[in-house]
């Protein structure tokens, strides 16, 4: 079995409709709007909250990310909010540094503070995007975690590698991707160790395809060498069935672990038979049903930014139209449901996605950096 079958629904037979995806996405920009609170900022989703100090502020489900996705929004002229972005990154920092994200009794990775999505580094990168003046407090957590041994994204050097490349600092991103590369099995996977054990991921968040493309945004002349390798590894990695093929030995397929996700990062070296048999597995499947959601993580939008990569490498204007058919029904899954105000969970990932199918971009947010505005 490629995938759980259980967990998707049938797709919507709304049509693509290019008015009305912007009024979907000013839709979710309005509900956050109405949602946050200057000192509480936004509220959290159960899931997203568990065992963590209230209000979050990080990243990955925090206010930071929803500031990301907001002033993205705002700058492909898509949707204006009334929240004042800039002071409410400064004021996520300080609820960080007074109280972070940590949830109670997770094994954390040294320095967990330096993470990009869960730690300091990620709020501090909104802040600096948002031209505060705190960049030597960002250089101090990047160069901080160039010996962290989760060797992810979510922690590791790997994030704050494209940290580094987001803020255009080469010296730091060159360092950092010494390191990564230096620590390098010699199949092409690394060593993950993260909550008290380890493992060899290939997935997004915490595994290969998420190190490689964090690696790819340094010109370096390994990278050849380094996508040969890296495609080589992932061929060996699949389990195929009848033309379709996934990445998840537990059957999950969502951006984060399975085919959703190496398809979406692996886009320009996977073996392009493989990269369609990925999309293809995506597309038959449908979109992730409710207790996954319509998010950017593992939902209905993170699952489409594989039809995203799928059009960008083959320029066949059928996937385009299946990611648009995704970003449908996922901006009826964030009317539907119970708002969600986090970057990789909630309305505001979702919003990101429907903005991609709109200009066919099938950057991925945060970790292909900053997006153009149309």
């Amino acid at each position: 079995m490629l995938y759980d079958e259980g967990g998707f629904d049938r797709l919507t037979d709304g049509a693509w409709k290019e008015a009305r995806v912007r009024d979907g996405i000013a839709a979710i920009v309005a509900d956050a709007d109405a949602a946050f609170e200057p000192d509480a900022l936004w509220p959290a989703h159960e899931w997203d909250g568990y065992n963590a100090p209230l209000p979050l502020k990080n990243l990955y489900v925090g206010a930071a990310g929803v500031v990301w996705a907001l002033d993205d929004l705002r700058c492909r002229g898509l949707a204006e909010t009334t929240v004042d972005l800039s002071a409410t990154a400064l004021r996520a920092l300080e609820l960080w540094r007074a109280e972070p994200d940590y949830v109670a009794g997770e094994v954390l990775p040294e320095p967990p503070e330096a993470g990009l999505l869960t730690g300091e580094t990620g709020i501090l990168l909104v802040a600096c995007k948002l031209d505060h003046g705190l960049e030597d407090d960002l250089r101090r957590r990047i160069h901080a975690n160039l010996a962290n041994e989760a060797e992810d994204l979510m922690w590791g050097t790997p994030g704050t590698l494209v940290a580094a490349a987001a803020m255009g600092w080469d010296d730091l991103a060159r360092e950092s991707a010494d390191a990564l590369a230096f620590r390098r099995d010699t199949d092409g996977l690394w060593t993950q160790r993260l909550w008290g054990t380890s493992f060899r991921g290939i997935g997004t968040v915490h595994g290969l395809v998420g190190n490689v493309r964090a690696l790819l945004q340094v010109d370096d002349p390994r990278n050849e060498t380094l996508r040969a390798e890296s495609a080589a590894a992932l061929a060996r990695a699949a389990t195929r069935q009848d033309g379709l093929a996934n990445w998840s030995g537990e059957g999950k397929l969502q951006w984060c672990a399975g085919a959703p996700g190496i398809v979406s990062a692996a886009r320009d070296y996977l073996d392009e038979e493989l990269l369609l048999a990925g999309a293809e597995l995506v597309w038959q499947a449908g979109p992730p049903g409710a207790e996954k959601g319509h998010g950017i993580c593992h939902g209905t939008s993170g699952n489409g930014f594989a039809l995203l990569a799928a059009f960008e490498r083959t320029q066949d204007s059928l996937w385009l139209d299946r990611a648009r058919r995704f970003a449908v029904h996922a901006l009826a899954q964030a009317t539907d449901m119970p708002g969600r105000y986090s970057l990789f969970t909630g309305g505001a990932g979702t919003a990101l996605f429907a903005a991609a199918c709109l200009a066919a971009d099938a950057r991925y947010p945060v970790l292909d950096g900053a997006r153009r505005a149309d």
